[in-house]
């Protein structure tokens, strides 16, 4: 049987984590929302036609260019980022909780998820 302490920290955890999702979501489509209105204004990407930055350093490079389709792909990488913090603090949850199970499991998720970010490839032409 948890302590009332302990059932807190629990749902301040849980909290954490609800906000974290919704902080995620809100600046990610702030970010897509700021490349959108440059993509008008500008009519175009900064990019050649089939050409779109997909590694960190042509997002940041575009990021400082003011390059619209940077600023899109920015926004979809923190969209992308924001499950991954979320396993994240979901691990210190557990260990909070002293459930070394589902600790054990969300970290092979966590590690699964860092080898498909990490592993992941692009066509290249």
């Amino acid at each position: 049987m948890r302590t009332s302490k302990e059932q807190k920290e629990i749902q301040a955890v849980e909290f954490a984590i609800g906000k974290i999702l919704r902080i995620g979501v809100i600046v990610s489509a702030a970010i897509i929302f700021f490349g959108l209105v440059l993509l008008l204004a500008k009519g175009g990407t900064g990019y050649k036609l089939n050409e779109t930055p997909n590694t960190l350093i042509l997002i940041l490079t575009g990021l400082w260019a003011l390059k619209p389709g940077a600023y899109i792909m920015a926004g979809i990488f923190c969209l992308i980022l924001t499950p991954v913090l979320r396993v994240v603090v979901s691990i210190y949850a557990f260990l909070k909780e002293k459930d070394y199970l589902y600790v054990t499991i969300t970290i092979i998720v966590l590690i699964i998820l860092l080898i498909g970010i990490f592993t992941g490839f692009v066509e290249r032409k």
